[in-house]
């Protein structure tokens, strides 16, 4: 069957050259995809669950009694919605990566920095999306109605309590549905990590095209389904997750 598969797609490349699917018959090149493949689900699965603590956390910083907390919150919000995410992933990686410290390699002399390509895409890109669910969360802190926080004072909850057993649980619930596409943009804007050389699905499939001009359609064809699976996994996920913790009635 398998030899089947692939015999199929080598005697397409061969009456249809434009259409060379190299990569389903040629090992090597299937290998860089399924390393491109785990590279971009590494980036969404770390970069959604970072933006995802930093807006909880900074949703709840915004409520801090001192107002340079809560000014610290705002410019990090400003700096960070207001400057495209490739700017700012250039600027992490370039800029900062300068004066971060780095440790002697394998061979004795060469120096590898402590933070790779790769964490500098996530650092760069979750706090671009913590930005966006920051405002998201506290949309929803909001919409939690005050007499259930007063109804927590009472029963003697501490801030941190309160916030973390009655209003985030009811917040979190409101958000959602703008967390979903707050994420699912998160997720396609992993493609932007190629500007640092991050050997990601799309880092690799420009390689093979242009290694191999005449697997170019057949390369932008995977890449595009690749992430309609993706991106529609995501949305899958948290629809049922949204269907799960609704509260009938509740955010209406």
């Amino acid at each position: 069957m398998l030899e089947t598969f692939i015999e199929f797609f080598r005697q397409l490349a061969d009456d249809h050259p434009r259409w060379n699917f190299i990569f389903f018959y040629e090992p090597r090149q299937w290998a860089r995809i399924v390393k491109g493949l785990q590279y971009t689900l590494i980036l969404s699965f770390a970069c959604v669950i970072l933006s995802v603590i930093i807006g909880v956390v900074g949703a709840w910083l915004q409520s801090s009694p001192s107002k340079w907390i809560r000014r610290f919150v705002q410019g990090y919000i400003q700096f960070f919605r207001n400057t495209p995410p490739f700017v700012q992933l250039l600027f992490f990686y370039f800029a900062l990566g300068q004066f971060t410290p780095a440790v002697t390699g394998p061979d004795g002399w060469t120096e590898i920095p402590i933070i790779s390509n790769v964490g500098w895409a996530i650092i760069s890109l979750s706090f671009f999306a913590g930005a966006f669910n920051v405002e998201i969360f506290r949309a929803g802190i909001e919409a939690v109605p005050e007499s259930t926080q007063e109804a927590a004072d009472a029963l003697g909850f501490s801030r941190m309590q309160t916030y973390k057993e009655v209003v985030l649980p009811l917040a979190f619930r409101v958000s959602l549905p703008a967390l979903n596409n707050n994420l699912v943009n998160l997720v396609k804007t992993t493609t932007q990590a190629i500007g640092i050389a991050v050997p990601e699905l799309l880092y690799q499939c420009v390689s093979i095209w242009n290694d191999y001009p005449s697997a170019q359609y057949p390369t932008m064809l995977l890449l595009f389904f690749s992430f309609i699976i993706l991106v529609g996994l995501l949305v899958f996920g948290m629809h049922r997750w949204e269907k799960a913790m609704y509260i009938p009635g509740y955010g209406e």
